[in-house]
């Protein structure tokens, strides 16, 4: 086995640099090359000294110059031999990372071939191999292609850096016991090969000093593609290309923004819908698109390890949560559809709509304009059919529902965490702290700081933002987010604004047109007004949340934010504050507020002095929370699934009309990688919003709607199959990161399921009419053998029609109607306390508040109980996770001890002899333990 384990002066020597350290190591990094190793390519035409001053041959020449280098048996002739290769010409070396840029004579082309050559020439001093592909090469004549290769001296250096884990030891733990129903369960599994694609070792964070440890069988193969491309990013994003203003310049990303590159990707190994013809790659991403990225597999389960593999573990993590999700709605889905049926069956049993609906008590019941001036009175059972479809959603099961789903979440919450802690074993993340990348400085802040102060740790000198500058920063950024939610807020003030303006219009409209007729039954004005509301409230979101978007990520880099993890929690909470306010709050608006400050007739309460407030429909606001739950909810999904999948096929599409109709040797994996979309740093983030919004409707407006989370389920047994389509078939391969949690999205979960209890107590006690029920049958009623009748008639108040001001007093009243009924618990004309809430309504609102602190006490408490019951972490994951400590401790300790003798037969020092007894004493400390 061939060790390239030599450590010289080259190597980095601090695994926690600073920004600047980091820079000047790429500079100086030189690779070492053994003894008559051969140097491949053109890069290598002119080989100099370590110490050398003379520039490399392609220092100075555009790509085009740089191609004419190349000696004549490397040339590759386009028509004999395809492109779709993942290797450098000489087909040994991988392309690990490919940069792409237009060669165009602009104004600042001089500017950026200067930022090009220092940057590249900074790239291969750090010890990565370049291939260019002349502009002439590419498909359109204008792009031009940079191919990066790590070497093997590259990987080993920057994986000790990065801390990557490597294998020392084939894992010797058995494997838990076989589940029973497996069998059951074989219909839904994938082969062996696909979902653990490679063996379970014991790992140790990677050494160069201890390559002998480490299971080393090939090393093209040990570091995998993901890892390869994670190691060259790390580079990429530190290289510095010069100095420009005084301020030194570096990073792949500052080039992106400025143009002097137009795309920097790691390859996809293959195209997805056949294997490549090369024998030495993987075909992954084949498997990923017949396995799991195709709708027709939505029933099977996914391959986590496959996709960490392939995608890094922070993709990897997305998947395992959204899969875990969707598993979890399908008990919440069938106990919501039970729910339903319930309602469904109990429909035609349902006291209240049979009173409604029977003429001789619904028929005589004359009911008070919906309107001032032009609306007529009109009978209740004209809403016959509303107040039985009613009954769907406001009935017991409702209660049950509410209260079952405070307790899902819990279980859904703390059996994730188990579920994630068992991967963070599995995926070699249980010591993982954010990993160098993430916690270091952003280019961003180091470039806009120019203050430096001491590192009272390192006792560096870095950059740092001064405390008023701060302050102002946040202030702005502050001020722009109560804009935009006060926008939100004004924008619903509008919606209710048209509710009030067209209720009027429909009501008149509605009771005067015999063409409406045949459904006035069911399409009351309220439902009417509900429904168009509705779906220009669903406009209005989706505009102010595409705007938003734009300003979140502007104020965002505004505050500069110091390190990558910092950036996104501070743009996550912005996002999801300004989302939760833009879906949830005419959700909020129609559970809460409409119908709740109505007045009675003759009193009634208008907004602005102008618009009356609309009441909710006879039979409850509960079925317009369910129209607008169902509405904004479906819509968003609909819409989530066309901008997802529709839209990168079709700009995909488009890009490619020209490719195809050329040969497909001609059309290199480079370019075809190249004219994919790219999958954004922000990619997943947009992902998880998605879910989280979705996850908010399913539990905080759950009781007005049990269908929810079946809707959500089938939505994301979609989802999974649009995202992984998307991502394996649609998008350029993104570069690998490590997570081991869903983040900062714990924590709002955590959140939005406490805040669920709450909203949902209040739905079923102040939305829907139970309370009002229970308080009539257990107070008020007459009939022991139908205790709900007349109910109907006790939750209706009288109003004498001659006390109407002339600002509500109908124009007509041809039935000369003596008085009219209005939904509201108010004593008569006749009483003394006319007008005035009766005793009935203290005792339903004290009812109400009881039941509000009843429920949330109960749900609480057996939240918490639930919670508690549950451990975090598995107790075989514990063990498992000990046993490995103590074998990895043990081999290094065995893998010194071993040094430290041979160093003693070759007649070490005091010194070695001391460093032998400490080593011995470790050993038997690990036995011990």
């Amino acid at each position: 086995m061939n060790r390239l384990g030599k450590k010289g002066d080259e190597t980095l020597i601090e695994m926690a640099l600073s920004a600047d350290d980091d820079i000047a190591v790429l500079t100086k990094f030189k690779p070492m090359r053994s003894e008559g190793e051969e140097c491949n390519g053109p890069l290598c035409e002119t080989t100099s000294t370590a110490e050398s001053e003379v520039p490399s041959s392609s220092e100075g020449l555009n790509s085009t110059e740089t191609t004419l280098l190349i000696p004549e048996h490397q040339v590759i002739d386009k028509r004999h031999q395809s492109k779709d290769s993942i290797f450098f010409r000489d087909g040994v070396r991988r392309i690990d990372f490919v940069l792409a840029y237009v060669d165009d004579l602009n104004k600042e082309w001089e500017k950026k071939l200067e930022r090009r050559k220092e940057f590249e020439r900074n790239l291969e001093n750090a010890g990565l191999k370049l291939e260019r592909e002349d502009k002439k090469e590419s498909e359109d004549g204008k792009i031009c292609f940079v191919k990066i290769h790590a070497t093997w001296d590259v990987l080993i250096t920057y994986a000790e850096v990065l801390n990557i884990k490597v294998p020392i030891k084939e894992n010797d733990i058995p494997s838990t016991v076989e589940n029973p129903l497996d069998c059951m369960l074989a219909p839904l599994r994938l082969p062996e090969k696909v979902m653990h694609p490679e063996p379970d070792y014991f790992t140790a964070p990677f050494s160069r000093d201890k390559q002998e440890l480490y299971l080393i069988n090939d090393e093209s193969t040990f570091f995998s593609p993901s890892m390869r491309n994670r190691i060259v990013n790390y580079i990429l994003t530190r290289c510095p290309y010069g100095t420009e203003e005084g301020k030194k310049k570096f990073g792949i990303k500052r080039l992106l923004n400025n143009g002097t590159y137009t795309a920097a990707y790691p390859l996809h190994d293959c195209q997805y819908w056949k294997k490549a013809n090369d024998p030495n790659c993987e075909n992954e991403r084949y498997t990923l698109y017949m396995e799991w990225a195709r709708f027709l597999r939505f029933y099977k389960e996914q391959p986590l390890d496959l996709i960490r593999k392939y995608y890094g573990e922070k993709i990897g993590i997305y998947f395992a949560w959204l899969g875990f999700y969707t598993e979890m709605l399908f008990l919440a889905a069938v106990v919501g559809l039970i729910c339903f049926l319930y309602g469904l069956f109990t429909m035609d049993e349902n006291m209240s709509s049979k009173e409604i609906c029977d003429p001789a008590i619904g028929g005589e019941i004359i009911m008070c304009p919906l309107c001032d001036q032009d609306c007529e009175y009109w009978r209740l059972n004209t809403t016959c059919e509303s107040s039985q479809y009613s009954h769907l959603f406001d009935n017991v099961a409702t209660l049950f529902f509410a209260i079952f789903m405070g307790i899902w979440v819990t279980l859904f919450l703390e059996f994730w965490k188990r579920r994630q802690a068992r991967l963070k074993y599995e995926w070699d993340l249980v010591d993982f702290e954010e990993e160098q990348q993430q916690l270091q400085l952003r280019p961003e802040y180091e470039a806009k700081c120019t203050h430096k102060k001491k590192n009272p740790v390192t006792q560096e000198m870095e950059p740092y933002l001064p405390i008023t500058s701060q302050a102002v920063r946040f202030c702005i950024s502050g001020t722009t987010v109560l804009f935009w939610v006060s926008l939100i807020i004004a924008s619903m003030i509008a919606v209710i604004v048209y509710r009030l303006a067209v209720y009027a219009a429909f009501a008149s409209l509605m009771e005067n047109t015999q063409t409406l007729q045949p459904i006035s039954g069911l399409l009351t004005p309220q439902l009417a007004t509900s429904v168009t509301a509705s779906c220009l409230n669903f406009v209005i979101i989706m505009i102010l949340n595409f705007l938003y978007e734009r300003i979140a990520i502007w104020i965002t880099d505004m505050e500069i934010p110091r390190t990558h993890m910092e950036y996104e929690n501070r743009l996550t909470m912005k996002m999801f504050l300004f989302q939760f306010v833009n879906y949830y709050s005419s959700c909020f608006y129609v559970a809460f507020f409409k119908g709740k400050f109505v007045g009675y007739p003759g009193a009634y309460t208008y907004m602005f002095n102008r618009w009356r407030n609309e009441e909710c429909d006879p039979a409850g606001c509960l079925i317009e929370l369910t129209t607008q739950l169902t509405i904004v909810m479906a819509g968003k999904q609909i819409w989530g699934n066309i901008q997802e999948a529709i839209v990168p096929w079709i700009c995909n599409w488009w890009g490619r009309r020209k490719a195809r109709n050329n040969p497909e040797n001609l059309y290199s994996r480079w370019e075809q990688d190249h004219d994919l979309q790219t999958f954004g740093a922000l990619g997943l983030f947009y992902e998880y919003l998605e879910m989280v919004i979705q996850f908010g409707f399913i539990t905080l407006f759950v009781a007005s709607f049990p269908l929810a989370p079946l809707l959500a389920l089938m939505n994301n047994i979609l989802e999974i199959r649009v995202d992984s389509w998307k991502l394996t078939t649609q998008y350029r391969r993104p570069v690998a990161a490590k997570a081991h949690s869903i983040g900062v999205w714990q924590e709002i979960l955590n959140g939005m399921a406490i805040l669920s209890v709450v909203t949902n107590a209040f739905i079923v006690a102040f939305t829907s009419d139970m309370i009002p029920r229970l308080v009539y049958y257990y107070t008020a009623s007459e009939n022991e053998d139908s205790p709900m009748s007349g109910y109907i008639n006790n939750s209706l108040s009288v109003f004498q029609i001659s006390d109407f001001p002339d600002r509500n007093k109908p124009k007509l009243n041809p039935e000369n109607f003596v008085i009219c009924r209005y939904r509201d618990y108010r004593y008569p004309p006749d009483h003394e306390k006319k007008y005035l809430h009766s005793m009935q309504f203290w005792h339903i609102l004290a009812a109400k508040l009881a039941f509000i602190i009843i429920m949330e006490h109960v749900v609480f408490i057996v939240k918490f109980f639930v919670a508690w019951m549950i451990p975090d972490v598995p107790a075989d994951v514990k063990a498992k996770i000990k046993r490995e400590k103590y074998l990895t401790q043990k081999i290094l300790y065995e893998y010194e001890f071993e040094k430290l003798k041979e160093r003693l037969c070759q007649g070490g020092k005091q010194a070695t002899e001391e460093e032998f007894i400490t080593t011995e004493g470790r050993m038997e400390l690990s036995r011990a333990m």
